[in-house]
């Protein structure tokens, strides 16, 4: 039998989770305060209790003398009704006054603290004048100090403390629920307002998705998290296209090298069926067939060999640094009298196989090496979705009525200068640059000779 978990509550979005996290966190925090208050009004409220119950007993006790004979002498002060209120003057066990109109039960109820000391109790009240009364006991010194002659029992209702601390109670929850509606409206349109550089980011995406751009995120404005998160999201933009590329230039690759053999082919057998052939001519062209199509394979064979061994690396793809610290050492070692090669910038994955960015570099560094008085310069720049790798010199730099035909096959800006070259290198390399998905100009903004490189990033 399978089991099925039941949630009972799910929050589906990420907004209404942070939300519904936010609501629990302050709804535990307003419990706390909550009942906190709460607790700190009923102490405060039993406090005030006390402290009247022990004013109106010291007021009483003040008008009651306690005579030699053991008897005690109540003073009567005008008007006091209201200081006679639920008092009781106890002369040993007997009662020497009590409140008019006082229940019974009460009057029992505070003869039993009679000679009990100084003592609070509560108690409950049954029938007419019922409900919770709070009693006090204060003893009456006998003269000369030989013990206890008489004892003050004051009351009061406790129904009007009660009923402020239950409406404290009411006020309180109803405010709690009040404000955390509050808190889940605001954090609610909070995190709305916070995520929406993230809805905007999954609608480039579906735009770009539609039409294929080669656009990218970039970290620039961003908040930190999503900084990073463009970052990562540029990256694995930057590998695919790479893995795109290799697949086109492979299929571009796959495409060329069967043209051959398949014209090979479809010339063999036109010729062999425009005419009858002899047996020797037939066994040729048979031979020329078989091995074109041994050849057709072949290729197969060894592309399809090549993509099951394929390994998790994206190919096509080689690193800054790395390769310009290569490229400058075998400088170095084919021309020591040469200025070295120094090597900066940020570092970087470049989109394209080492082999290609080898040729397409090695006829600029070559070109700086032959013009360069004491200086060449290998740097990267990382852009959203490129690298940009300049190669700079300080030698006289391109005459600017040749910058226009810099790149054009055949074209050397002083043939007379005493280097080797037929003018192609810069030609090629702007091609292989290209059909990488990049290209090379001249950038007249540095000293010398300043080219810049764009490749695509990987």
């Amino acid at each position: 039998m399978r089991r099925f978990a039941v949630r009972p509550f799910a929050v589906r979005t990420l907004r209404g989770r942070l939300a519904f996290l936010a609501l629990v966190t302050s709804a535990l925090w307003v419990a706390v305060l909550t009942v906190a208050f709460n607790l700190a009004l009923e102490k405060r409220l039993h406090e005030e209790t006390d402290g009247t119950l022990r004013t109106r007993a010291e007021a009483v006790a003040a008008t009651v003398d306690a005579r030699p004979d053991g008897r005690l002498a109540v003073h009567e002060p005008v008007r006091d009704a209201a200081l006679d209120s639920g008092v009781w003057i106890f002369e040993g066990g007997r009662v020497r006054e009590r409140p008019a109109g006082a229940p019974t039960a009460l009057g029992e109820h505070a003869a039993q603290l009679v000679g009990r000391g100084e003592v609070f109790q509560d108690v409950e009240v049954e029938g007419p004048g019922a409900g919770a009364v709070r009693l006090y006991a204060y003893p009456v010194a006998a003269t000369a100090g030989r013990g206890q002659a008489g004892t003050v029992v004051t009351s009061v209702g406790l129904d009007p403390y009660r009923s402020t601390a239950d409406i404290a109670l009411v006020g309180s929850v109803t405010l709690s629920v009040l404000l955390l509606g509050t808190i889940y409206l605001v954090t609610h349109l909070v995190v709305r307002r916070a995520l929406r550089p993230v809805a905007s980011m999954s609608a480039q995406a579906t735009r770009w998705s539609e039409v294929g751009a080669a656009e990218r995120f970039g970290a620039a404005g961003r908040p930190a998290e999503l900084a990073a998160f463009a970052a990562s999201l540029d990256g694995l933009l930057d590998r695919l296209a790479a893995v795109l590329r290799h697949e086109q230039q492979q299929a571009a690759e796959l495409s060329h090298e069967l043209r051959t053999p398949l014209a090979r082919i479809t010339a063999e057998t036109e010729w062999l069926t425009s005419r009858p052939r002899s047996a020797a001519e037939r066994a040729t062209s048979h031979e020329a067939i078989a091995s074109a199509a041994a050849t057709m394979q072949q290729i197969c064979a060894s592309l399809l060999s090549e993509a099951r061994t394929r390994g998790a690396a994206v190919p096509g793809r080689c690193r800054f640094p790395d390769l310009a610290h290569q490229l400058a050492g075998r400088i170095a070692a084919d021309h020591p009298d040469a200025p070295a090669v120094t090597v900066a910038g940020d570092a970087a994955a470049v989109g394209v196989p080492a082999a290609v960015v080898e040729r397409i570099l090695m006829p600029l560094l070559d070109n700086a090496r032959r013009y360069a008085g004491s200086t060449i310069g290998l740097t990267c720049t990382v852009r959203p979705g490129v690298v940009i790798l300049h190669v700079t010199d300080d030698g006289p730099g391109v005459p600017p009525e040749f910058a226009g035909a810099l790149f054009e096959p055949g074209r050397r800006a002083c043939p007379e200068d005493g280097h080797d070259g037929a003018g192609l290198g810069l030609a090629l390399a702007r091609r292989l640059a290209r059909a990488a998905g990049g290209d090379i100009v001249l950038d007249g903004t540095g000293p010398g000779a300043r080219f810049a490189v764009t490749l695509p990033a990987g």
